[in-house]
């Protein structure tokens, strides 16, 4: 026996165990240290990632725009369909866009135009009524 009363069997085997001890401490340390890293790796990706949180609130109010639009549009449809047919039906609905888009009169009436700025006009003009007496 050694003067501390363990064997040289006894020594390899305490020696053992605790680089073995250690060796688990150092491993459960590294697999710890790669399960945090891990995890904001994923983190960082669901909020920054192609598919994260950022891009999703985007892509939700872009989609609320659209349903905007749409509904606008779809109002602005059922308006000129409409339209579409008043003008097949009512006469004075043809009346009214004549003389707006035409220009055109009654007997007897006076149109008077002024020139926009888009027809690059400079003044007022007065165009004479058709006279059918």
């Amino acid at each position: 026996m050694s003067a501390h009363g363990n064997t040289p069997k006894e020594a390899k085997a305490g020696l053992a165990r605790s680089a073995y001890t250690g060796l688990y401490r150092v491993r459960r340390r590294i697999a710890t240290a790669l399960g945090i890293l891990l995890a904001m790796v994923l983190a960082w990706h669901v909020v920054f990632g192609r598919n994260g949180l950022n891009n999703y609130e985007q892509k939700r109010a872009q989609d609320g725009e659209l349903h905007q639009r749409i509904e606008a549009l779809q109002q602005e449809n059922s308006q000129l369909r409409d339209h579409d047919a008043r003008l097949k039906s009512d006469p004075d609905a043809i009346e009214f866009e004549a003389r707006k888009k035409l220009h055109y009169a009654r007997p007897g009436e006076v149109i008077y135009t002024l020139n926009s700025q888009e027809q690059g006009g400079n003044g007022d003009a007065v165009a004479p009524a058709n006279k059918s007496n």
